[in-house]
């Protein structure tokens, strides 16, 4: 039988501290919890139908009903607390190491071989800083004199930011191509670009062009053994930057999480078989980087009024899966991720309801996927997909 599977990760939404959060400076953190109590307990009806409020109690979800999909969290094994982390263990790779991070900014001499290497005469910054906040910052100063903005953040990333006007965004994303090439021998997992325009600090906006590169995946997983296969994976929205392109056949960009929930809705709907593969940036981009527990809670509720045309279009045997990677606490001290369960909500007309409980690993995720699609074991997880069928 032909199977088609619609993947969905909600980007930053965790479902409570994993057991070791404290090493990483967030015991007690709770995402999708602390954001509800703060709006009083406003309703997510369709998630709460999928099974949300049986996964842990959450303020507003009732845990009441019998719901139509399989619910559970999953565990994070590899250290830290970033994207692609997250993404590559729900694939298969366990990291033994977490990805360096440069609290107090970059060693000098990948900083002298960045301005020896791209020309740029100078940077500013070098230290770790809210994206919003830097460019408000330096933006004029960069304007100036046309020196890149390099930051960096809790999490392993060489950031560079650039006014479109100075640095076309093929000139700076040029730049991030050469910075990539530096940052891997410091095992630094991404380096991103971070377009911005605007004439002054109060009217600086970053743009929605932002472009990741991702350090080299260390062996192979899911998403190459489809492709080994003949599946067809489609990746929309930032997937395939953090996977590098591997094992992707098509990939959509978007600009927001509205256009990626539309964009699953049609790639699903027209896929007679295969993989669509969706992350949706803004919970974390736009409002768990920026505290912004009132921006979050809407981007929620757009997800929630998107979640019936999601399951008509997956049709009589389509599956929708929904995961996230991290967690991001809008209203945690401090503007980086935190170290959660995520949430799993699994549904198909064909389907079983039932509690997955908490999974050890994110890789049962694509352990599950390889059953589905009847392909040869990755190399961790442990597949619930008995439990649904």
């Amino acid at each position: 039988m032909l199977k088609k599977v619609l993947l969905i990760i909600m980007d930053g939404v965790g479902i409570g501290a994993l057991a070791d959060a404290s090493l990483y400076g967030d015991p007690g953190a709770h995402t999708l919890k602390h954001i509800l109590e703060k709006k009083g307990g406003l309703p997510l009806p369709h998630f709460e139908s999928l099974g949300l409020g049986h996964i842990d109690p959450l303020p507003g979800i009732s845990s009441q009903n019998k719901p139509l999909g399989s619910y559970g969290k999953m565990s994070e094994i590899s250290p830290g607390k970033d994207t692609a982390t997250g993404h590559w263990e729900m694939m298969g790779i366990h990291l033994k190491k977490a990805f360096a991070t440069f609290p107090h900014g970059f060693p000098q001499k990948l900083i002298s071989d960045f301005i020896e290497q791209t020309g740029v005469g100078n940077i500013l910054a070098n230290k770790a800083a809210s994206g919003t906040e830097i460019i408000k910052e330096l933006g004029q100063e960069h304007l100036e004199t046309e020196f890149p903005i390099v930051y960096t953040s809790a999490d392993s990333v060489f950031q560079i930011a650039c006014h479109e006007e100075r640095f076309p965004i093929q000139e700076l994303y040029h730049l991030c191509e050469i910075a990539r090439r530096l940052c891997d021998s410091y095992q630094i997992g991404r380096v991103i670009a971070r377009p911005f325009t605007g004439d002054n600090p109060s009217s600086f906006k970053r743009t929605a062009d932002r472009k990741d590169y991702a350090i080299a995946l260390p062996e192979p997983m899911l998403l190459n053994k489809l492709q080994e296969a003949n599946i067809n994976v489609i990746a929309i929205g930032k997937i395939a930057d953090i996977f590098n392109h591997q094992g992707i056949a098509t990939s959509i960009k978007t600009k927001s999480n509205l256009e990626g929930l539309r964009a699953s809705a049609e790639e699903i709907e027209k896929l007679d078989s295969g993989l669509v593969f969706t992350n949706l940036v803004d919970f974390d981009q736009l409002y768990g980087h920026r505290n912004d527990v009132d921006g979050f809670f809407q981007a929620l509720q757009e997800m929630d009024q998107s979640l019936p045309k999601l399951m008509h279009a997956l049709g009589e045997d389509g599956i929708l899966m929904i995961s996230s990677d991290h967690g991001n606490d809008p209203t945690f001290p401090g503007t980086d991720h935190t170290r959660e369960y995520v949430p799993l909500l699994v549904y198909g007309k064909k389907l079983k309801s039932k509690n997955l409980g908490t999974r050890a690993s994110f890789s049962d995720l694509g352990q599950t996927l390889a059953d589905i699609f009847e392909i040869a074991p990755i190399q961790n997880g442990k597949s619930f997909w008995q439990e649904l069928s």
